[in-house]
């Protein structure tokens, strides 16, 4: 089982959903997990209606079973700052730094400096233990950059080398690489059933395949049922007219001629889809990769529904 719970996926996939959800399915029978988000966009305390996330772990949901979920959202500079004082001692010092800019600069000039002090963050709560040796989370899960970045995202040893041979940031992305790259971490990528982000899924998991990062499983979001029986998708593409007519005179109704045109579209349409994401599911299942589905939120992803998909991602055992 792995500790570190990495989740990407295309923009628009729900990739924070799926995350926050997963936190939530991790947590149960009274474990601690702590959620982590990295792209300053505060999506999590939206999705579980809080305020915005400090730059501190704060406890913002409790789990069925009395387990605990924390967050954390991950500011640069703030980590930064950490850093230096951590390896430095610059303390006071590197305040004076940032009020100069030169903080901004060095995460904003150096980006792999910047991935190295976002992950690292990660990777020190998924070692950290307390005064009796136990991890302080069984989980951290984080809510990773998109699909087309993730793999330079935690690529961060290749990204410094360049940058750092020797010294604290070369051993710090040492340390983070050992963690990203062991059974501990897992990354998770979130797809719909739709050409361009299955795509970017396939291609997502061929570049960390070859940078020999640990694959977990392919969740994809957002799955509509399908409403007819194999007969009534074949009859939608065809001769379906008078059957519509005679099932509509039957209703009752006088002139049902001005309804077949619209009924018979949404059937054609319907009939498409349904063969466009066989097509889909046939491209993942070609990845070789556990692939899990989760079903279409109709109301939205607010906090009931986000319980609702944790429960389905705890019976499937994404994750576990």
């Amino acid at each position: 089982m792995s500790r570190l719970q990495v989740v990407s996926g295309k923009g628009g996939t729900g990739k924070t959903t799926v995350a926050a959800a997963l936190a939530l399915a991790l947590a149960t029978e009274g474990k601690r997990t702590l959620l982590v988000e990295v792209e300053g966009r505060q999506g999590i305390a939206q999705l579980f209606e809080t305020e915005a996330l400090p730059y501190e772990e704060r406890k913002i949901a409790v789990a069925s079973g009395g387990g605990e979920v924390y967050a954390l959202a991950i500011d640069a500079e703030r980590a930064l700052l950490d850093y230096l004082q951590m390896f430095y001692k610059l303390g006071s010092a590197g305040r004076a730094l940032k009020k100069l800019g030169a903080i901004d600069f060095a995460t904003t000039i150096a980006p792999g400096v910047r991935d190295v002090l976002l992950t690292g963050k990660a990777c020190e709560a998924v070692r950290r233990r307390d005064k009796r040796g136990k991890y302080a989370y069984d989980h951290v899960v984080m809510d990773a950059p998109p699909t087309g970045r993730i793999t330079r995202f935690l690529n961060v040893n290749d990204e410094v080398a360049g940058l750092a041979r020797i010294g604290p940031i070369h051993n710090q992305a040492q340390a983070v690489m050992r963690v990203l790259k062991s059974p501990e971490t897992a990354v998770h990528l979130v797809t719909l059933l739709e050409e361009m982000p299955v795509q970017e899924t396939a291609d997502g998991v061929a570049e960390l395949r070859e940078a020999g990062l640990p694959l977990g499983e392919v969740l994809v979001n957002m799955v509509r049922p399908q409403l007819v029986d194999e007969a009534a998708l074949r009859a939608a593409g065809g001769g379906l007219r008078a059957g519509v007519e005679a099932a509509l005179c039957t209703a009752g109704l006088s002139s049902p001629g001005t309804l077949v045109a619209p009924l018979l579209e949404q059937a054609g349409e319907h009939a498409r889809r349904v063969e466009l994401e066989r097509e889909q599911r046939r491209v993942l299942a070609d990845l070789g990769l556990r692939t899990y589905e989760l079903p279409f939120l109709g109301e939205g992803a607010d906090l009931a529904g986000l319980y609702r998909l944790a429960r389905q991602l705890r019976t499937l055992g994404v994750g576990q």
